[in-house]
């Protein structure tokens, strides 16, 4: 809740200085973890918003969810 985010994809954690820069996927998903949905309804929302096979969509979620936890994002 606490993350600045841009209509263009750039993030931004004002608590540890920390930025991200995402695409539309990323902003969907970003969107998605500030409702508070789990991992497992936006995979979901997911396979059916972008209709994209299952084990695509879980390996790009949870590389992106990686990305954000390197970058102390979430």
């Amino acid at each position: 809740q606490r993350l600045a985010i841009s209509d263009e994809g750039f993030i931004f954690d004002p608590e540890t200085g920390n930025s991200f820069t995402t695409n539309k996927v990323g902003l969907w998903i970003m969107g998605r973890l500030k409702e508070d949905r789990t991992v497992s309804q936006i995979f979901e929302d997911m396979v059916e918003q972008f209709d994209t096979d299952r084990e695509e969509a879980q390996r790009d979620l949870m590389d992106f969810m990686e990305q954000l936890r390197a970058s102390r994002l979430l």
